[in-house]
């Protein structure tokens, strides 16, 4: 409730007007205000907040649209507008997002999981066979990794991350879906994390592929709160991640084994270049997304 201006009743007497705020009227200004400075999707990024504040469903959301909020929910809810105000993503205001129906806790340490790496995913499964291992370099929030074991109950994975803070993320969601059985966790860039390893079946990747001198790349929010490391190459050199790839297959992917990484526009080319060196992989293809636009390559060892 908040209280309003004293209004004048009949013979003099003045009476406080009070102001109820429910979910319906908050979700709505909220919609108003953030589509007034920009923000994409305005009305979805309301009702996530609000959510978040309330602990409730989109659906519950609206069988409740009478709900009053006291002053702490609306506390809560005018911060997590101001941040949104400012671009910062939805994902980080949450702390977690889903990846394949499944959620993960995600920080500003980590990449916000997205639509294109679910497609990715779609790509390796067919090329799991039992007792399949696998390895996820650069894991990040473990998104990949927790996708392709919860996807083959007999899938062990090991994911990789040069990041200490990122490693720290995919080992509570590793934890959240009961997967520390099958997935292991390693600390090191690219095969720096792999020594002692057997070879694999499976090489998976979502790297930096963004060219830093190419800023326009990426959209604003990406570029101002999601975290260089897992963003940027190379100055310059778009490849750089994929020929540091390339350079462990021959030690780490078994014969028959199967590479399949993610790429982006201004990448493409130089991913597939750099995996093409050597002639180790045969069957080298670079597949498109449900967008059109290229963003896999594929390949098979020998």
């Amino acid at each position: 409730m908040s209280v309003g201006p004293p209004r004048r009743r009949p013979g003099g007497a003045f009476a406080m007007v009070t102001t109820t705020h429910t979910v319906m009227s908050v979700l709505r200004a909220a919609e108003d205000w953030l589509a007034a400075r920009a923000v994409d999707a305005p009305r979805r990024s309301a009702e996530l907040l609000l959510g978040k504040v309330l602990g409730l469903d989109r659906l519950a959301l609206y069988l409740q649209h009478d709900r009053p909020l006291d002053g702490g929910e609306r506390d809560a809810m005018r911060a997590l507008l101001l941040r949104r105000g400012r671009r910062e993503p939805v994902a980080y205001l949450l702390g977690e997002w889903s990846f394949r129906g499944h959620l993960l806790e995600v920080t500003p340490a980590v990449l916000i999981p997205r639509p294109e790496t679910e497609e990715l995913v779609d790509q390796a499964l067919p090329l799991l066979r039992p007792r399949t291992r696998v390895v996820d370099l650069g894991t990040g929030s473990g998104a990949l990794a927790i996708a392709l074991a919860l996807a083959c109950p007999d899938v062990e994975v090991l994911a990789t991350d040069v990041s200490q803070n990122a490693l720290e993320v995919a080992a509570r969601n590793v934890a959240r879906h009961a997967l520390e059985s099958r997935v292991r966790l390693r600390r090191g860039s690219w095969w720096e994390a792999c020594g002692g390893e057997a070879p694999f079946d499976l090489v998976v990747s979502n790297p930096p592929y963004v060219d830093p001198a190419r800023p326009e790349l990426l959209a604003d929010d990406v570029r101002e709160f999601e975290p260089p490391l897992a963003l940027f190459t190379e100055r310059g050199d778009p490849g750089s991640c994929y020929r540091a790839i390339a350079q462990g297959l021959a030690e780490y992917l078994r014969p028959g084994g199967a590479v399949v990484v993610e790429t982006g526009v201004g990448a493409d080319a130089a991913a597939l270049a750099a995996l093409q060196s050597g002639g180790l992989l045969r069957d080298l293809t670079l597949r498109a997304d449900l967008a059109g636009v290229p963003r896999f390559v594929v390949g098979v060892r020998a």
